[in-house]
């Protein structure tokens, strides 16, 4: 009984962590019953992750921003630009395939820099800076298309945003299993469970785990249950198809960018830098710098959405990537991004990012019009935002995300920093009481 009352406490102290998740459950759960289970069928659920994949691969760049303090407008038509690009390198000036994506990739990279000087060393707004990327980029891709599509794109270029890397290696009358993706899907659980014990060691070891052993049980079991359920839909259930290549692109990103968020000294000073700039900049972190990478990065994840897009629908045209930017921001907030900075993560944002591709095919399924549709997804960002800041107010203001400890060196900076200030007290007092007040 006590555990069951720990772990309840545990779960009210979280929620703000926990909520999101079991919004996506109870949704899933919801339009299941409502389409009469056409929804977790195998086929249904490759669409899911084809359809959205380029939406969450701009998430996990634009939560990243968004937790710095700063906003992206431009990475939709940064994604046009880009597929545009690719477009007319294989095209006209018949480059290779994998030439034209790491040209687009390396022009994504410019673009970002081009942004993050003018948002970092120049010092004008984000919102500005991408506001006016955004029409910009826009006109670029008109220009470079002639207001007109080009397609068709070669094979091996279409299989990054709509190809699988082990189709079925046997006839569905012949084997009901594909074992290569039902071999990966154990791979990928067997290294999740392996992360989350070891991470659960080390903080035991060092007197930091406040998290109850009985909730850690359970959520190994839904990691457990999840990974071995989406296997099950993607290997063996009937009509699979096998892996998504862009499903293994999103699970390579979804681990770097959570690692580099968590673990390295650029993620740490990202958070510091959205939690409080002036601190930040006492601390002696240089926020512009890190301002003009993290700009340089969501340029590079915006060109690879591009390539995804454009490689789905086998066309490069001057409207592609519309609103692309707005699902990406509401996927960050859904996913529990603070609006003033500093709180957020990337298994947050793709879990925000699969809401709203549920939301769209659970509605698509049940015939609901894009009217409804637009009017149901705005309804749904306004209450995330609202229980964020509901949130806020029940806990005093305090954050409730944890953040990364505090380094040595970073504590010795800021101890300086205290230490420096007390020192120059006295001598700030001596020298007014001899000048006098300023402008006297």
């Amino acid at each position: 009984m006590s555990a069951l009352k720990e772990s309840l406490g545990f779960l009210a102290s979280r929620m703000r962590q926990i909520g999101i998740f079991i919004a996506l459950i109870v949704i899933v759960v919801l339009f299941q019953i409502l389409t009469d289970g056409r929804l977790l069928t195998a086929g249904n659920v490759s669409n899911i992750i084809v359809q959205n994949s380029y939406i969450l691969i701009l998430a996990i760049g634009m939560v990243m921003v968004i937790i710095a303090g700063h906003i992206d407008l431009s990475v939709g038509s940064v994604a046009a630009f880009v597929g545009a690009m690719s477009g007319i390198m294989i095209q006209q000036w018949g480059a290779p395939w994998w030439i034209a994506i790491i040209a687009s990739l390396l022009i994504g990279a410019l673009v970002g820099a081009w942004q993050g000087f003018w948002i970092a060393f120049v010092g004008i707004p984000a919102f500005i800076v991408t506001l006016a990327g955004m029409l910009i980029f826009r006109g670029l891709t008109q220009i470079v298309l002639g207001n007109q599509r080009i397609t068709p794109f070669p094979n091996e270029y279409r299989q990054l945003g709509g190809g699988y890397v082990f189709p079925q290696l046997f006839p569905a009358s012949t084997s009901p299993a594909e074992w290569i993706t039902v071999g990966l899907g154990i791979l990928a659980l067997i290294m999740l469970i392996g992360s989350q014990v070891k991470g659960r060691m080390s903080r035991v070891k060092h007197g930091l785990e406040s998290e109850p052993i009985s909730w850690f049980i359970a959520k190994l079991a839904f990691t457990a249950i999840l990974v071995l359920g989406l296997t099950y839909l993607l290997g063996i259930a009937p009509g699979s198809r096998g892996t998504p290549i862009v499903l293994i692109v999103l699970g390579l990103l979804v681990v770097a960018y959570t690692a580099v968020m968590s673990r390295s000294v650029f993620g740490r000073h990202i958070y510091a830098r959205g939690g409080n700039l002036h601190a930040a900049q006492l601390s002696g972190i240089k926020t512009q710098k890190v301002d003009f990478y993290l700009f340089v990065n969501m340029g590079v994840l915006a060109a690879l959405a591009g390539l995804v897009f454009t490689g789905r629908l086998n066309s490069a045209g001057p409207g592609a990537g519309n609103l692309f930017e707005l699902d990406a921001i509401a996927a960050a907030f859904i996913g529990g991004a603070a609006v003033t900075g500093g709180i957020g993560t990337v298994t947050g944002a793709i879990t925000g990012g699969l809401i709203m591709g549920v939301l769209n095919n659970g509605m698509s399924l049940m015939g609901v019009s894009t009217d409804f549709q637009q009017f149901i997804k705005g309804l749904v960002l306004l209450l995330a935002v609202a229980f964020d800041v509901y949130n806020k107010r029940r806990t005093g203001g305090r954050r409730s995300q944890p953040k990364a400890p505090m380094t040595a060196s970073t504590a010795t900076i800021s101890t300086e920093t205290a230490e420096t200030a007390e020192a120059g007290k006295p001598d700030m007092q001596k020298a007014n009481a001899k000048t006098g007040p300023a402008g006297s």
